[in-house]
This record gives C-alpha cells, structure tokens and sequence, in this order.
C-alpha cells in the first residue's frame, strides 16, 4: 500500500531569484526572475472544481511523468514549454502568454459532448453533430469543441465563430492552433492505439513567447484525457454497454455514488486510507497502461527536500548561477 504520508498537499519554497507564486487546483506554480516557470505537480486532486481533502500519493508523479513523456515525443509537431524535468513532480519550463481558450478535441461522443447531445442538441460549440449517435459512438472526424479558460469557476462552451467576433484569439493564430490541435490528437491516437487503447477525447493549452507559439501545461494525462480500451469497443458498443474506460472519471463515480457533484450544500464523502490508496494505486496503473513503462515509487521520506534540491540545482544552472 502506498503511504500517505509521502503525498505532498502544499509546498512552500523559496526557490533562487523566485519573483512570484501561484497556487492551482493541483499544481504550485514557482515564477523565476520573470522567466522561466517551476511547476510543482502536487498529489492535490480535484473533481467537479472542488479539490477534494486527502492528496494522493504519486499522483504528481504520475501526472507529471506521463506529460514529460508525451510533451517530449511531440516537440516535433509544435515547440513546448519544458526546458526541464528536474524531479519527478516538477517541470521546469519558459513563460508563455496563455491563449484564453482551451482547446478541447473530440474522437468519440462522450462526456460533456454525449450529455449535450443526449439534451437534443445537434450543435456543440458551433460543430454541427450526425443524427442517430449513441453514446461512445467514434465521430466522422474529429472535432474541436474550445472553452473559455475561467480564472475562477466553470469553463464555458465557446464557438470558432465568437472566439474570432470577440478577438479572444486572432484568426492567424486560431488557424495555427486548430492545425496544432489536431496534429497532436492524431499523434496521441497513434500512441495509445499502440498501447490497445483510443484517445477518445483530451485538450490541449497553447501560449505565447513573442510571435511564436507553444504547447503548455500538460498533455494526455488522465486528468486532461478519457481513454477506453480498444479490445472489445466495437462488442460493447453493438450491446449498447458502457465502455470500459481509462480516465479520471472513476474519481467522479465515487463522488457521484456518495452524494456529491461540487454542488451548494453537498459534503465531500470522507476519504478514508483505504480509498486514497485504491485511488493511489488506481493512478499507477493508469500509469503503467498509458506509457507502456513501470512506474518506480520513489518512496523517499524528505521528498520535499528532494525536490527543493533537484530544482536549485537546475535553476542555478539555467541562471548562471
């Protein structure tokens, strides 16, 4: 079993010429000297926009692993953020202006796009939809439903037509990011068709350094992603039984089961170590499953020390120092 208390909730460094700070859901967010960025993937986990009162442990090494993994083995369809994987929970990376949209693509009816549809919609962010689609069902192409990035809140559906008529995006940049988009989705449908999985739906954030764009955050992760396994797709979806499915969403399911969905009033069910181990362990194997490679537990005692060491380290030669 994993111990808990090797799962990092917080942090708290002081890292060489650190000029600023930012706390996310799951990620502590370290500016250095206006430059470069030092993401600290923690083992925080969120549902429903609620991060939930246990950390996970390895979570953030998971997370943090499976983005290096892929940001690296698409840096040749559009530069990436990373100059660094300096521990197995941060990432080092250059400053970029973010775009305010997120681009999310769809291979399959599923989620939020399936719920839409499910609704008699026909039309998701301005993409038209086929009639006669059953849940799970693989789209004619693929497509992109973008939302808004919310500082604070829900992401909201938004069209191609009113990213351009508001001027959230430029029509040079937007026509890059969808090219982008699509490259990286066929790229990560070839990856886990190689690992008897289907990328059924994932997204993707892209800034800004100068004139150029980059590929940010992290990408094909089960936070970001929903994978189901290609093996018996097609029998399922003939019996009109749900897919089995690699994602965060047994998370969701718990939540669901035990009465709550983020909403006014509702109680987080109490996580017990037996359910922040299965969900630990859960995480691993998801691991395991996406990449094609074993997950090492780093099971050191002083992973924050670790951590601050690995990152000074790497910074001090970034900066010269």
């Amino acid at each position: 079993m994993a111990n808990t208390m090797t799962a990092i909730k917080e942090t708290n460094f002081s890292f060489p010429k650190q000029s600023n700070f930012y706390k996310g859901k799951v990620r502590d967010v370290y500016t250095i000297n206006n430059q470069f960025m030092a993401m600290v993937v923690t083992d925080r986990i969120s549902a429903f926009d609620v991060v939930l009162p246990e950390a996970v442990p390895f979570k953030g090494q998971v997370l943090n692993q499976i983005a290096a993994k892929f940001l690296n083995a698409t840096k040749d369809i559009v530069p990436n953020w990373v100059i660094d994987v300096p521990d197995e929970m941060v990432t080092i990376g250059r400053i970029c202006e973010p775009f305010k949209v997120e681009m999310v693509v769809r291979g399959y009816l599923a989620g939020h796009a399936w719920r839409e549809y499910s609704a008699g919609k026909r039309s998701v962010c301005g993409v038209a939809l086929p009639e006669g689609l059953k849940e799970n069902d693989k789209l004619p192409q693929a497509i992109i439903t973008p939302t808004t990035k919310a500082a604070v809140g829900h992401d909201e559906d938004i069209s191609r037509a009113d990213i351009l008529a508001k001027g959230i995006v430029s029509v040079e940049d937007y026509t890059q990011l969808e090219a982008y988009t699509l490259a990286l989705y066929a790229r990560g449908t070839e990856m886990a068709a190689e690992r008897g999985l289907i990328l059924v739906d994932t997204k993707y954030e892209f800034g800004k350094v100068g004139d150029e764009i980059f590929l940010i955050d992290e990408i094909h992760t089960p936070d970001s992603s929903r994978y189901f396994y290609a093996e018996g797709y097609a029998a399922r979806q003939d019996a009109n039984e749900p897919q089995k499915q690699l994602s965060k969403e047994f998370v969701r399911k718990w939540l669901i089961e035990n009465g709550f969905q983020g909403k006014d009033g509702q109680e987080v069910p109490v996580m017990t170590p037996e359910i922040v181990n299965s969900i630990s362990e859960r995480y691993i194997e998801l691991y395991e499953q996406i990449t094609g490679d074993t997950f090492v537990k780093n099971e050191a005692s002083n992973v924050i020390q670790r951590i601050e060491a690995n990152v000074t380290k790497s910074l001090n030669q970034l900066l010269g120092n």
